[in-house]
């Protein structure tokens, strides 16, 4: 007995990256919490937490890319809303990258919800059909004309990304 007990560890991890391999988030990460140490782009950041770094994309949002139109007025907004922050990020999925794809939540403030509201961000109504709280607010960006909406005709990064 006493020579199978560093195998716990071990085991645990090779089942937890199985499970990530598979597409599927292990129980213990239904929520993430951790310090925001770094923003790649306007709708993805990367979290400490448990001495490992998790990159984590904004789910149901999709921000424009940098070189694309208030991409980087995207960037500094989630900066702004996430960098060095404590935040809660509650695991939805993991996409084909491989990055863990989650609503987050810093100081109380729902993050994704907050760069739709500040027209730096469309709602993935695709891949998140019927969420009513992003939905209201692309519609209120686009009728102040906040953001990207202040432009006549913005491409939306999913269109942007295709024709390139």
């Amino acid at each position: 007995m006493r020579r199978s007990a560093p195998l716990r560890p071990f085991a645990a991890a090779l089942a937890a990256l199985l499970l990530a391999g598979a597409g599927c988030a292990p129980a213990s990460e239904a929520v993430i919490t951790g310090e925001v140490v770094a923003i790649h782009d306007g709708d993805t950041l990367s979290v400490l937490s448990g001495g490992r770094t998790v990159r984590v994309r904004l789910a149901c949002i999709d921000a424009p890319e940098q070189g694309q139109a208030f991409g980087s007025r995207a960037r500094q907004r989630l900066a702004q809303e996430a960098m060095r922050r404590t935040v809660r990020v509650e695991v939805v999925d993991r996409d084909s990258y491989g990055r863990t794809v989650g609503r987050v939540w810093a100081d109380g403030s729902f993050v994704n919800l907050e760069l739709v509201r500040a027209g730096l961000a469309w709602h993935y109504d695709h891949h998140c059909p019927g969420d009513r709280a992003l939905a209201a607010a692309e519609a209120e960006a686009r009728a102040a004309r906040r953001g990207l909406w202040a432009e006549l005709d913005p491409v939306p990064p999913w269109e942007w990304r295709r024709r390139r």
